[in-house]
């Protein structure tokens, strides 16, 4: 009925969906909110691969940018110069990451790695975009260190465990995307 890029359009627009959602979940912090973005962010590479997982991700950050209410607080294209475009940003890179590492052999320990890589790609970004917004565009003094202490270590416990059940459940679905790829003769990585 679909051909196999048609359901990877399918596919990636419900992971847009789904990270959109995620946002509107979410537990109130200072800076960044506690959300369930990272958890479909990760999510997406590991079940579309890296290249639809990251597409998904850009689509998603697209249309916040435009102002649709997509991300965990305001939208638009001020969005650039906030504390967390860096995290936003990382989305992208964590969904290829996620897909990348993972593509092959679905076992659930690839997955949790893969997983974890990705949430220190979000991380690296997070942190490094939060640096340059506190100290060049707010105007605060603060130590890289300093960054990660507000910008990580509140969010590291949870994020782990999203981390990790984005991997138990891409253990189980991510074999049968798998099996579509393998019966539409395309490589699992894609």
């Amino acid at each position: 009925m679909f051909d196999f890029e048609t359901k990877s359009v399918i596919l990636a627009g419900l992971f847009v969906c789904l990270t959109a959602v995620g946002a509107w979940i979410r537990i109130p912090f200072p800076i960044v909110p506690l959300t369930l973005q990272v958890f479909f962010v990760l999510l997406s590479g590991m079940c579309l691969g890296p290249k639809w997982g990251a597409m998904s991700q850009a689509v998603y950050i697209g249309m916040g940018l435009i102002g649709l209410p997509v991300f965990a607080g305001a939208s638009g294209p001020h969005i650039l110069f906030s504390p967390t475009c860096g995290y936003l940003v990382g989305f992208i890179l964590a969904s290829y990451v996620t897909g990348k590492v993972s593509s092959g052999e679905a076992k659930f320990f690839r997955f949790l790695g893969s997983s974890l890589l990705g949430l220190l790609a979000i991380y690296l970004c997070g942190i490094i975009g939060l640096y340059l917004n506190l100290n060049f565009v707010v105007g605060k003094e603060v130590s890289f260190i300093g960054t990660i202490k507000i910008g990580i270590l509140p969010f590291l416990a949870a994020d782990a465990l999203k981390a990790a059940a984005a991997a138990i459940l891409a253990s189980r679905v991510a074999p049968q995307l798998l099996n579509m790829r393998a019966r539409a003769g395309l490589k699992t990585g894609t």
